[in-house]
């Protein structure tokens, strides 16, 4: 059986909670929900009414800067201002816009070196 979606979810380990709440809150601009999950007290990204691929972040060891897996999120507006937000909280643009059939994406780095992309179609 092949799933509707590849990915269920996702998890950036993160050494503050509060400040990278407050870094992808500032890029997304959106609010984290801080909630008990298992052992952990998370930041859970929000989706559309609770039902789309979501993930959260956690208090571990982030990995090395840049080497980690990379994780695709929506900008909520242009791209572009997204990326100026990146900047503007502490992380790092690290790539051009780059143009794909489906939209237009930028590598990025959140303050605890976690890469992730800035997607918008």
């Amino acid at each position: 059986m092949t799933p509707a979606n590849v990915v269920c979810w996702f998890e950036f380990p993160v050494s503050n909670l509060k400040k990278a709440s407050a870094f992808y809150n500032a890029v997304l601009k959106t609010e984290l929900m801080e909630q008990q999950m298992g052992p952990n007290v998370t930041a859970v990204f929000p989706t559309a009414e609770q039902s789309g691929v979501g993930g959260h972040l956690y208090e571990g060891k982030p990995p090395a800067k840049g080497t980690g897996p990379t994780i695709h999120l929506v900008a909520p507006d242009r791209l572009e201002d997204a990326m100026a937000r990146v900047f503007d909280s502490g992380g790092e643009v690290v790539s051009p816009v780059i143009d794909i059939p489906a939209g237009r994406f930028a590598y990025c780095l959140d303050p605890d070196g976690n890469s992730f992309g800035l997607f918008a179609a």
